[in-house]
């Protein structure tokens, strides 16, 4: 990342975090590169770019000064604390840089946008993408990747085409993607579940039925599941892709926060694949924006052509605007700076989460427990008490303005359902956290007292 991208993402977190009024002015430029070792002119070019995006003002031979305008919305409280949204920050949202990027692609890119582009996606996308990946240890050819319309579109393909094994049932994880799961049995589509718990998965269970069963492809999220927040081990991942290739069993990894990964260790299944049998799925959703709908296919060499056709028919091309737009942005360097930015927000929330949990959990008397994990993450789930309902625990929540969402959805309609709710910090300010735990805790401790 280029030194005053990063510099910047230092400034708008000093400006956020420190109490700055309107007006007030920043240090100076020589203190400023004094503070952050670096140049003048460096400096001079990360403030220039925030005094465009409206978050400082310069006044001739006398500085730089705040615009509380939208810092102060940020840090505002919001009577609702939301621990079920899923979807990103819109205060992280890089609107302004990415608005840049799709002017760009509209000057770079004329002719090319206006017409229909390819099934397998903008080449010089691609292109970029390929290298990208290779920070995530998935080393392909530019002919095996595709750009889709979303991971839920390469889902929906993967579910419908042939695959060589000649085999017909998905296998799932449970809980698991519920907008998978909608899909599949709206469709009628042969699926069945298999249990996964924050201990994981069991593998003599899977391996039975990947040797019993007439199982296509095995649908699986090994790092930071939704809606369970845990990962797979790297032993467990290894573990996974040698039974794929001993049972000629797909495995599509869908891995939509690979972005997000603090554990330098952990690679995915993708890596361990010798035999050509797992199907790598990336998402832009939670780091960009839900509203790009890119996401990255990497179809083993056998199937590719059949995917393409499928797509093809599908929607004969992913949006060439967002592909074009996407590309500047990753090329730029602009993706580097933002992904620092919301690593560094999420990852602050996540502990806050963690700590919070675990300090209530041991207070709970036994009301509700929750899994610690060496690498929280920014959503996660308890386990309920027996005796408590968690569809009346959500409503009794939400009357005291809290908001929670339990796990039907992310279950088969014919699979068991654990007594747990999801917990999700996306959407809630850090300063909030603590005491929405606390709040919760409190009327689960309600809850179990009434039985």
């Amino acid at each position: 990342m280029y030194i005053y991208l990063k510099l910047m993402n230092e400034l708008e977190e000093l400006i956020r975090k420190e109490p700055y009024k309107d007006g007030q002015k920043l240090p100076s430029i020589r203190m400023l590169s004094e503070q952050y070792k670096c140049s003048k002119s460096t400096i001079i070019k990360a403030l220039d770019e925030l005094e465009r995006r409206h978050l400082i003002y310069a006044m001739p031979k006398s500085g730089y000064y705040v615009v509380k305008g939208m810092n102060a919305a940020q840090s505002e409280a919001s009577p609702i604390l939301n621990f079920s949204a899923a979807a990103p920050d819109p205060n992280v949202f890089p609107y302004l840089d990415f608005q840049h990027c799709i002017n760009k692609a509209i000057d770079t890119y004329q002719k090319d946008l206006f017409v229909y582009g390819t099934a397998k996606g903008m080449s010089s996308l691609i292109e970029i993408v390929r290298k990208q990946l290779m920070g995530y240890q998935v080393f392909t050819e530019e002919r095996n990747i595709f750009v889709v319309s979303g991971v839920q579109q390469a889902l929906s393909l993967l579910a419908a085409m042939p695959f060589p094994n000649g085999k017909q049932k998905i296998l799932i994880e449970q809980p698991s993607y519920h907008l998978f799961i909608e899909n599949l049995e709206t469709r009628r589509m042969p699926v069945i579940g298999i249990e996964r718990s924050y201990a994981g998965i069991d593998f003599d269970r899977l391996e039975k039925i990947f040797q019993t069963e007439d199982i296509k492809f095995f649908y699986t999220m090994p790092r930071f599941h939704n809606p369970l927040g845990c990962s797979y081990t790297s032993k467990e991942k290894k573990r996974l892709a040698k039974l794929a290739a001993k049972y000629d069993v797909y495995i599509v990894e869908d891995d939509y926060l690979a972005d997000f990964e603090q554990d330098s260790k952990a690679d995915p299944i993708f890596a361990q694949d010798d035999s050509s049998h797992v199907i790598y799925l990336k998402s832009y959703s939670k780091i960009i924006f839900p509203g790009l709908r890119i996401g990255i296919a990497v179809i083993p060499v056998q199937l590719a052509e059949t995917f393409r056709l499928y797509k093809k028919h599908d929607d004969i091309d992913s949006s060439m605007l967002s592909q074009a737009a996407l590309e500047i942005y990753l090329r730029s360097g602009m993706f580097d700076r933002h992904l620092a930015k919301i690593r560094s927000r999420y990852a602050a929330r996540a502990k806050l989460l963690d700590a919070a949990l675990k300090k209530e959990a041991a207070r709970s008397g036994g009301a509700f427990t929750y899994e610690h994990s060496n690498y929280p993450f920014i959503h996660t789930h308890i386990m309920l008490h027996e005796t408590i309902s968690a569809e009346k625990l959500i409503a009794k929540l939400k009357r005291s303005s809290i908001l929670l969402e339990s796990m039907d959805r992310n279950y088969l309609n014919n699979f068991e359902r654990e007594n747990i709710v999801k917990l999700n910090a996306t959407n809630v300010n850090e300063d909030e956290i603590e005491r929405g735990i606390e709040r919760i805790s409190a009327i689960i401790a309600e809850s179990i007292q009434l039985h």
